[in-house]
């Protein structure tokens, strides 16, 4: 019996942003979803609108798991992550350690077919790099409808994030902010329509 799929789906339950208040509650089985969804896009963006050649779907799936150690660690504040270097890389073992935990709760013979997405060390750098570029644009719309629902509290938060995306100067990434993100401001009929 593997406890794998059982113990990823705990990912429902931890919350997202705990040092702040929020408006919005947010978890990290949702907040992967979103990624992986926005991963997906940029990889296409780039492949489609910048003569890019990356693995779509691969990139979708990793990041899917971008997150999955947080079952194990929690979910742990940007600010103390990144506290430091010693914090940084303490964690960084940290997370490597849950990701040898996580993938051995699965069969043998699914272990290998799973480390490509689950590690983060087996992704490429193009990859590395969209799936932080995901992971960002979901914190930066996290953030504003966090605004837009009246708590100030995530105002520093938008815009130090919108600047780091801005910063990072990935094509996919300036086309998806002018293209896509401001729909997420619209009202849902004016979705529909």
């Amino acid at each position: 019996m593997s406890h794998f799929f059982a113990y990823i789906s705990r990912l429902r339950w931890i919350k997202r942003w705990g040092l702040m208040r929020n408006a919005i509650d947010e978890n990290v089985a949702t907040h992967s979803w979103e990624v992986a969804t926005l991963a997906h896009a940029l990889a296409l963006i780039r492949n489609e609108q910048f003569g890019g050649s990356v693995n779509a779907d691969r990139i979708a799936a990793a990041a899917l798991y971008h997150d999955a150690t947080e079952v194990i660690t929690g979910d742990l504040p940007t600010p103390v992550k990144y506290h430091s270097k010693v914090m940084r890389q303490a964690f960084g073992d940290i997370e490597h350690k849950a990701e040898a935990e996580l993938l051995a709760l699965l069969p043998p013979h699914l272990q290998k077919v799973f480390a490509p997405y689950v590690q983060e060390s087996a992704l490429g750098e193009e990859e590395k790099k969209l799936i932080k570029a995901a992971d960002r644009l979901s914190a930066w719309l996290k953030c504003r409808a966090e605004v837009a629902a009246g708590n100030r509290e995530f105002e520093p938060a938008t815009a130090q994030i919108h600047r780091r995306l801005t910063e990072e100067t990935l094509p996919e990434v300036a086309y998806f902010l002018e293209v896509f993100a401001p729909s997420y401001d619209q009202p849902l009929d004016n979705l529909l329509g």
